[in-house]
């Protein structure tokens, strides 16, 4: 794909038409198979984790499969950059999970064909008092999403940068875990409790439950430490760990701003190219066939 260094995309152009090419043989999910859904998770803040699903989401929706965004995150950040205004969330995750609306009622089409959110609000970061003394509390999110994961592909669930009761109810209701880790000093550190936490969920909640692969993000190839820590990562964590680097990129900072996953905003950029990769070997380990 021959691009225009730096080009940003206008309103009317859908760049995603050109990805064709990486996937040309992505097969089709099979017919009431269910979603395949996918928690991004890490207990750090600033790591990228939202980035990495709004962009993971976008690049999946291009090559039509059908995916839906959970945005369990108070911030709301995914919401805000898939362009979903505060105005428009009066029914978002906090209601699907407390119980006051159902996931269909709390579902908002996106500007990315075939990605749908259910948005997050302020609100959410009350939810965890208020599911303190709830009958079930750890399943809410699972049985919310029971009758509706047939209607996509993928399902992707952003948690918020804590192990809290939020992110046990989106444990709870995935199949896998994407974990995305920052090429930094404590990064190993703070994986391991993640994984230490993700086996306990396996065995006390969620026996099918499986790490869906590890991603690091906001590599500096300026700096030896990214290295260092890029390479103790795929020597502790061996085939876990994904061949894609996501680089630190102006273009990925820049774009949420705009409401645009950056794959809108810049798909000529370092970053936007580092997603289409990851989505491909996403795609790959979830068993479709790829170029």
């Amino acid at each position: 794909m021959a691009y225009m260094n730096d080009r940003r995309m206008n309103d009317d152009m859908n760049p995603l038409e050109e990805t064709d090419a990486l996937f040309d043989n992505a097969a089709e999910a099979d017919a009431g198979k269910g979603a395949r859904i996918i928690a991004v998770a890490n207990q750090k803040g600033g790591v990228g984790k939202t980035t990495t699903t709004i962009n993971l989401a976008t690049a999946l929706a291009a090559v039509k499969q059908k995916v839906l965004l959970i945005d369990l995150d108070p911030q709301g950040n995914a919401s805000t950059g898939l362009g979903i205004d505060r105005r428009m969330r009066k029914i978002d995750t906090y209601q699907v999970v407390i119980g006051g609306a159902s996931l269909k009622e709390a579902v908002h089409a996106t500007g990315i064909p075939g990605l749908d959110i259910v948005p997050a609000g302020m609100d959410l970061s009350g939810a965890e008092l208020e599911l303190v003394d709830v009958e079930e509390r750890e399943t809410r999110l699972k049985s919310a999403l029971a009758d509706h994961s047939a209607e996509y592909d993928y399902i992707f669930i952003d948690c918020p940068p804590a192990l809290g009761l939020l992110t046990l109810n989106a444990l709870i209701a995935a199949q896998a875990v994407l974990v995305p880790l920052q090429c930094e000093f404590f990064a190993l550190e703070g994986v391991s409790h993640l994984i230490k936490t993700i086996e306990r969920v396996k065995k006390a909640f969620n026996p099918e439950l499986e790490i869906q692969g590890i991603v690091l993000t906001m590599y500096d190839k300026r700096n030896n430490l990214s290295d260092q820590v890029a390479s103790d990562v795929r020597e502790h964590f061996g085939d876990k760990v994904y061949k894609t680097v996501i680089p630190r990129n102006v273009r990925v900072s820049e774009a949420p701003s705009f409401g645009k996953p950056v794959l809108m905003y810049d798909m000529a950029c370092r970053g936007s190219q580092a997603y289409l990769h990851l989505a491909g070997e996403v795609l790959k380990r979830e068993g479709h066939s790829v170029v």
